[in-house]
């Protein structure tokens, strides 16, 4: 009888503790690493959002928001978005026209100074093997929180190319939806037809893991 054999039948405890050690290290090297759901902040950097309203029926007037911030939870292997929330700066309007955006700032529209942030909060999403779908949220815009759906494209999931040596997960997404802007109370010139009822919004982001 060799020595190992003789020490192992002497030592039944650690021989069964080492196998089981061995078969659960030979379990994880053999099983594919699984991804996980995980946090995802928006880069104010590369985080534009537009919008554009029909003026007089002659053409749309486009603008800008250039203020705000958001993150969500992603699951890349079941491709599920989810726990979203984006907080607006409504006081950081811009459509290159500074009497015009003192006007969307009053209480005509966005009533910035008593409502300082629009908060949209998403559910959930999968997304389909192109990386499209509709993403059913909420928007508090003046006080009120109404329901709202974005159509939302996946662009690119990989590490960001720069800054070198630095490498971030990043996420790349694009989304729109329309608004009726009378459905949160914001009513000003709808009737008349001086100013669309329908926005037309349009955000561009990127998102990095945390």
């Amino acid at each position: 009888m060799s020595t190992a054999i003789s020490f192992a039948r002497r030592c039944p405890p650690l021989a069964t503790g080492l196998a089981a050690l061995t078969l659960l290290l030979t379990q994880a090297l053999s099983s594919p690493a699984r991804a996980e759901p995980r946090e995802f902040v928006i880069d104010p950097d590369h985080f534009g959002i537009s919008f554009r309203v029909r003026h007089i029926g002659y053409a749309d007037t486009l603008g800008l928001f250039l203020k705000a911030s958001g993150r969500f939870v992603y699951d890349e292997s079941t491709r599920t978005l989810q726990e979203g929330r984006v907080v607006v700066d409504t006081s950081s309007v811009f459509s290159n026209h500074t009497k015009r955006d003192n006007h969307l700032r009053d209480d005509d529209f966005l009533d910035a100074e008593a409502h300082p942030e629009a908060v949209f909060v998403a559910g959930s999403i999968t997304l389909d093997e192109n990386g499209t779908g509709m993403l059913p949220g909420s928007l508090r815009l003046l006080g009120k929180t109404r329901p709202v759906e974005l159509a939302v494209r996946l662009n690119k999931a990989a590490d960001y190319p720069f800054p070198l040596g630095l490498a971030r997960y990043t996420l790349g997404i694009s989304a729109s939806t329309t608004l009726r802007r009378s459905d949160w109370g914001m009513d000003y010139a709808v009737a008349n037809g001086l100013v669309g009822d329908e926005v037309h919004m349009r955000f561009e982001i990127e998102a990095n893991r945390e």
